[in-house]
């Protein structure tokens, strides 16, 4: 039997297009769809998320109290401003006046906006169209991001796996509270990378190429860590027995090139402003360093920095966690090797290798946040040895909150 839907009015012409019987769309209704595709083991590991945000944010209060700027004060600075630290001020600059504009207190001869990849402050600007302070919007974005990455990494570490769940959990236990994870909550770009770096690798483990290609586009926007991802992702398909013949296996690969697109637009479009092909590299020496040294080189003089007396013992600090990073990704990039997880090998290969042939070693436990075979391999060894996770907890995870003072105090803290 044939059922006639009434003709209906301008403010009845949705219902017009609904299947008989069917529900109408109320305000909302999208986004239950989208938690009702969450498995209960994304549940639980963006339950925890939550947790340890708010321990985060409980943390920069006390902060606020404990540790105040200036001496004998008795209220303390603003909560949000314990999140304006280091590289926040290069990011807001470039989403207030964009990587050319002037504005007062800046000084043209040590500007070295172009040094940081747009995506991270574009995305800030857009936000700020509807949260209007600054730190909040920025905070909001990693709020958000962070989300997005554990939930794909509980999903990485589960892949293959009959206890996949569990493996996704201890990943992002792991990964929450890791001595730098204040990074992910900050207005920093790591928890932005996170959350289009991981679904693109999800993706291609899954063989859709064009995704983990569209998404590590993304990723190469916010990060140049991105196009070490899509070398990994190149490797990866390189390796795979997907079917692909010919022609359909040419442009499969050719998606896995759409990481470079991004470098190559922020490239030209510096080009046209200086006149230099190499302006984001010149940023980078002259802000930080990073001009080529050995790695020999480089790892003398942090060891010099750490252990000489050359740095106030808060920065000497800082260089000893480097060398312990560093220490970290070799013995990983070790592991991954010895297995033949080639792919995984070359991703964490190419950040060894950009963040070791500087003049020192800077960054690096930062840089470990984006390392997710560093996450998944623990989960998978501590499922194995529990007294990996009850170290791990007891002797590494303070270091967080050390580390999370530190940057919200702010003392330089990577």
């Amino acid at each position: 039997m044939t059922t006639t839907l009434p003709t209906s009015g301008p403010s009845e012409a949705s219902s017009a297009h609904r299947a008989p019987g069917q529900k109408p769309q109320v305000p909302g209704a999208r986004v239950r769809r989208l938690l009702h595709r969450l498995t209960p083991g994304d549940r639980r590991v963006l339950r925890l998320y939550v947790f340890t945000r708010l321990g985060l944010w409980l943390v920069a209060y006390c902060t606020a109290w404990l540790f105040p700027k200036e001496g004998d004060v008795k209220t303390p600075a603003p909560w949000l401003s314990h999140w304006e630290q280091w590289d926040w001020a290069h990011y807001q600059h470039i989403a207030e006046h964009g990587y050319f504009g002037s504005f007062p207190g800046i000084d043209p001869a040590s500007d070295n906006r172009v040094a940081f990849f747009p995506g991270f402050p574009f995305t800030l600007h857009a936000v700020h169209t509807v949260i209007a302070d600054w730190t909040a919007a920025g905070l909001l974005i990693s709020l958000v991001s962070g989300a997005v990455a554990v939930v794909a990494l509980a999903r990485i570490a589960g892949l293959g796996r009959p206890d996949g769940a569990r493996a996704g959990q201890r990943a992002v236990v792991f990964l929450l509270l890791s001595p730098t994870a204040v990074f992910l909550a900050a207005g920093y770009s790591e928890s932005l990378f996170l959350a289009f770096a991981l679904p693109a690798w999800l993706a291609a483990k899954n063989r859709n190429w064009l995704l983990a290609g569209l998404l590590g586009a993304a990723a190469t926007t916010t990060r140049v860590s991105g196009l070490f991802l899509a070398t990994a992702i190149a490797v990866e398909f390189l390796t795979a027995s997907d079917g692909h013949r010919g022609t359909r296996r040419l442009r499969a690969l050719s998606w896995c090139a759409l990481p470079a697109v991004p470098a190559a637009a922020y490239t030209v479009y510096l080009h046209a402003h200086t006149g230099d092909w190499l302006a984001w590299k010149h940023a980078q020496e002259r802000g930080w360093y990073r001009d080529f040294h050995t790695p020999a080189e480089a790892f003398r003089h942090t060891w010099q920095n750490a252990f000489g007396h050359l740095q106030n013992t808060g920065y000497a600090w800082e260089f000893q966690l480097e060398l312990a990073g560093m220490a970290t990704g070799l013995l990983l990039l070790s592991l991954l090797l010895y297995r033949r997880r080639w792919p995984e090998a070359v991703f964490i290969a190419l950040n060894l290798w950009a963040l070791g042939t500087s003049y020192w070693y800077l960054s690096v436990p930062r840089a470990a946040l984006l390392w997710w075979p560093l996450w998944t391999g623990l989960a998978h060894w501590s499922l194995r040895r529990d007294w990996v996770r009850d170290a791990y907890l007891a002797m590494v995870a303070p270091l967080m909150v050390v580390l999370a003072v530190t940057f919200t105090s702010g003392r330089w803290a990577g």
